[in-house]
């Protein structure tokens, strides 16, 4: 049966954030946050906007889905966000329980999987999701960066 409201459609709208971010010269990372296949939550990096390490789009969503919910607890959660998270982030999916990550493009440095870092046990973790839409937004931005055009 076909669903139109699969993880490559909820990835589509954590690449429209990281669109968002590119566009402010953000790192181009962007997440959202569903529950019972609604967006409760959407984020993009705020690092450079902010001056703040930690604005990172997990950290926003994380933050917006929990005021939505009145609660600290996402474990009925989905968060889609288009680049592996990184240690901090994945720390932060740990407290809050988060059902289910659902990830784009690997980060083969700094990822939450390459690094060791776990999830909360409950939490199911599935990459490769538009992987090449989301890896070729961020390869573009440092392309662009290093004027490598």
């Amino acid at each position: 049966m076909f669903d139109p409201y699969d993880d490559s459609h909820f990835m589509r709208k954590a690449l429209q954030e990281a669109e968002v971010a590119y566009d402010r010269d953000e790192v181009p990372v962007g997440a959202i946050i569903v529950v019972a296949g609604r967006v409760i939550a959407k984020a993009h990096n705020l690092t450079e906007c902010l001056n703040d390490v930690t604005a990172h789009a997990e950290m926003q969503a994380i933050t917006s889905a929990s005021n939505y919910l009145g609660g600290k607890y996402l474990n009925e959660c989905t968060m889609y966000v288009t680049l592996e998270p990184c240690q901090m982030c994945a720390g932060a999916l740990y407290w809050s329980q988060i059902g289910r990550v659902v990830y784009g493009a690997k980060d083969e440095h700094r990822g939450c999987t390459v690094m060791g870092t776990t999830l909360h046990p409950k939490t199911e973790i599935v990459g490769g999701v538009l992987e090449e839409e989301c890896s070729m937004l961020i390869k573009q931005f440092f392309k662009e960066k290093r004027g490598n055009n």
